[in-house]
């Protein structure tokens, strides 16, 4: 838990409940199509539409996702678990109650941890139970006409709850970013925000530091992370004023509006018991048994926060640059990809901080669509290194080589004049040159000033018209000096 950073006296006490659709390609007790953006109501079979006499099939898919992430997340794995039916009663349900899981959930227990700046943060998490999403009201028209599309009824879903943690929005928002980094690493949900594939709701209350939790209010829905960070730091806000004035907060579930950056109250928030849960008559208990589990974790990646280790430990990469690199399981192969090429791992990770990841964000690309293979970045780090090219014409480089300019990177060094001179008998003229035009400099650096030393290695590199190598030049010049 993090510490405690009162905002006007008050502490912010938020958690958080993600829905992550899981990855299978049919729905979690139907056969019906999971695909994204078909005309409604396409994808929807008996199972989903209720009709009578239809019975749901679990779907082994989804239950392996689930312990997937069980056993990343260090949760229990349930060996039985129920589910059941969820009664609330919405135009999008076509049974009138959602399959859900209660009292025994698939996951239990846990931790999320993650970097906040550079201090190290972990949430606790409660549970992670399997579930059916419910269709869509769709409002529309000239005439405010609503229909229903019921293409995600039935869609598989991971419900990922976590203990109330976090004390801020910015913890919030990087547990978010965390648990969104590591369900797309393990290959469980494609963590596409626009499309429903991974949202949020956040559980917001305040109270004096050592009071009892307050009355929380739940932001609804929230699928992007700046979103998230605005409706909870408003909901802080409005929940103090509201206790200032002198009225009490009340249960709510509340919707935000990005346009205007406010929330509002949608209706009472229900407890459990309002919702009527009792095990699905229609479905078995769920039994997970030790080798399943043995053959899910078989087949399991390397977890993000074992790789960073081992990049601090073999690469000698720093914490907060280790978790930069597993950022993604795409950008972790591509860097190590860049190492396997001959490239030193910490100039590997420092270009792909820095300009690689500069011309991935302006453009909003994942490092799979990097125009640059991780072979060619190498190649030019390598010329770096060997002193062929100064970082500003590496950087010169890379630029037409992101452009599609054409040539491998040997090519554009030449083509671009950007090689540097390592021809020691062509320095030492240079520099023969320099100091015979800089006697003052020269002197004053006798003297003690070492000021007058950079004076003299700009003069020599701006007679080689930037092609000397300054590591060489430097040398060459140090010993005419001594």
């Amino acid at each position: 838990m993090s510490p405690v950073q009162l905002i006007r006296g008050y502490e912010v006490v938020i958690g958080l409940e993600t829905h992550t659709q899981l990855s299978t390609a049919s729905k979690i007790f139907s056969g019906a199509s999971t695909a994204f953006g078909a005309p409604p109501n396409t994808q929807a079979c008996a199972v989903d539409l209720a009709l009578p006499g239809s019975l749901p099939v679990m779907n082994r898919g989804a239950v392996e996702r689930a312990i997937r992430f069980g056993l990343a997340v260090g949760g229990q794995i349930a060996s039985l678990s129920i589910f059941a039916r969820k009664n609330y009663f919405y135009p999008d349900l076509p049974k009138g109650y959602q399959i859900s899981q209660y009292e025994l959930p698939v996951v239990q227990g846990g931790a999320v941890e993650f970097l906040l700046g550079d201090a190290p943060h972990k949430v606790r998490l409660t549970r992670a139970h399997l579930e059916e999403d419910a269709g869509k009201s769709m409002h529309e028209g000239q005439h405010g006409s609503s229909g229903i599309d019921l293409n995600r009824a039935g869609t598989p879903l991971l419900e990922i709850v976590s203990e109330p943690d976090m004390r801020s929005s910015n913890e919030a928002v990087a547990y978010a970013k965390a648990l969104h980094a590591l369900v797309m690493w393990l290959g469980i949900c494609d963590g596409n925000m626009q499309e429903g594939s991974f949202r949020c709701d956040a559980n917001v209350s305040v109270r004096r530091p050592g009071a009892p939790y307050g009355t929380r209010r739940e932001v609804k829905n929230l699928n992007s992370f700046r979103f998230m960070q605005q409706a909870i730091d408003f909901e802080v806000q409005w929940q103090i004023d509201q206790l200032e004035d002198g009225l009490a907060i009340q249960q709510a579930t509340v919707l935000f509006d990005a346009g205007s950056g406010e929330t509002r109250a949608m209706r009472s928030k229900e407890d459990a018991h309002d919702y009527r849960y009792f095990p699905d008559p229609d479905l078995p208990p769920l039994v997970v048994d030790a080798a399943w589990i043995e053959r899910v974790k078989g087949q399991m990646p390397e977890l993000p926060g074992a790789m960073a280790r081992r990049f601090g430990r073999d690469d000698g990469l720093a914490a907060a640059d280790a978790t930069m690199m597993t950022q993604s399981l795409a950008f972790a192969r591509y860097y190590e990809a860049v190492k396997q090429a001959g490239a030193p791992p910490k100039l590997a990770a420092n270009w792909l901080m820095g300009e690689v990841s500069r011309r991935l964000n302006s453009e909003e690309r994942e490092i799979d669509a990097s125009p640059v293979p991780a072979a060619t970045l190498a190649a030019l780090i390598g010329r770096v290194v060997d002193g062929s090219v100064s970082n500003n014409g590496a950087r010169q480089v890379l630029e037409a080589l992101w452009s599609g300019e054409g040539g491998d990177v040997d090519t554009l060094i030449e083509r671009k004049g950007l090689k540097q001179s390592s021809d020691t008998n062509e320095l030492e003229r240079i520099v023969d040159d320099v100091l015979a035009a800089n006697e003052k400099s020269v002197a004053e650096y006798r003297a003690g000033k070492d000021r007058a030393f950079n004076a003299l290695v700009g003069q020599a590199m701006k007679a080689s018209r930037g092609k000397a190598n300054p590591a060489q030049l430097s040398e060459v010049l140090k010993k005419k000096l001594a």
